[in-house]
């Protein structure tokens, strides 16, 4: 079993096990209110700009010039990538941008939560672990209770591999994530984890046949370069 974190850590563990709980929650809404195309960039790309406004004084972090604009480059082309989506509202009275900028507020409080806990845990994967430990049980509740039994058994029944892959995916990429936080600023971290937007363009391209088109393809180079600018940083 994974060694407890040091005690200072455990506050920030059980807050983020229950952040988590919301962001799951409102990605659900997010997708049922909109478009994936739409509330994933704005999601994934508003978080890591809200992180280095509120999150670098809060921690102390100071980031340069060539970081900011880094910063300001990557979130600019994620959220370019939701320009041209239409949204395909499920429910009447369901804002799916407003989801989307709301979760990313959820996405950027559990970043600096777990940017300072991981530290004083002493071991990203410890933290990770126990992270995930505590926030399974409290998923399986709130799967229970939105869901009824037979949408909850039924797809785990038919998909428990893809379940299975992407958990251990999850864990290997936020253990990955936290324990870069620990040797760089949380902000900068937090920026270049969105990068992977441009890889699934890319993905859906490849193996679903998707258009990348002119708007993508101009989104896609600017996370580029500021990938390239916060490695320079």
């Amino acid at each position: 079993p994974a060694p407890a974190p040091a005690p200072t850590a455990w506050p920030y563990l059980v807050a983020s096990a229950a952040i988590h709980v919301a962001y799951f929650g409102l990605v659900a809404a997010a997708y049922r209110a909109g478009d994936m195309g739409l509330t994933y960039p704005i999601m994934r790309g508003g978080a890591p700009l809200v992180v280095a406004l509120v999150g670098g004084p809060m921690i102390g972090e100071a980031l340069s010039l060539s970081a900011w604009l880094g910063i300001f480059m990557i979130c600019g082309g994620v959220l370019a990538l939701a320009i041209g989506h239409r949204s395909a509202a499920a429910k009447p009275g369901l804002d799916p941008v407003g989801l989307a900028l709301l979760n990313a507020l959820v996405i950027a409080a559990y970043t600096i939560i777990d940017g300072i806990g991981s530290r004083l845990a002493g071991h990203a994967g410890t933290y990770v672990l126990w992270l995930f430990a505590l926030n399974a049980p409290a998923m399986l509740v709130w799967a229970i209770v939105a869901r009824p039994r037979g949408l909850l058994l039924a797809p785990a029944r038919r998909r428990w591999w893809i379940g299975i892959f992407g958990g251990a995916a999850s864990t290997l990429t936020y253990i990955l994530a936290l324990w870069a936080m620990g040797y760089a600023p949380v902000a900068t971290v937090a920026a270049l984890r969105e990068t992977s937007i441009v890889f699934a363009a890319l993905l859906a391209v490849v193996l679903l046949g998707e258009r990348l088109g002119l708007a993508r393809a101009l989104a896609a180079g600017l996370v580029a370069l500021g990938a390239i600018a916060l490695r320079l940083a």
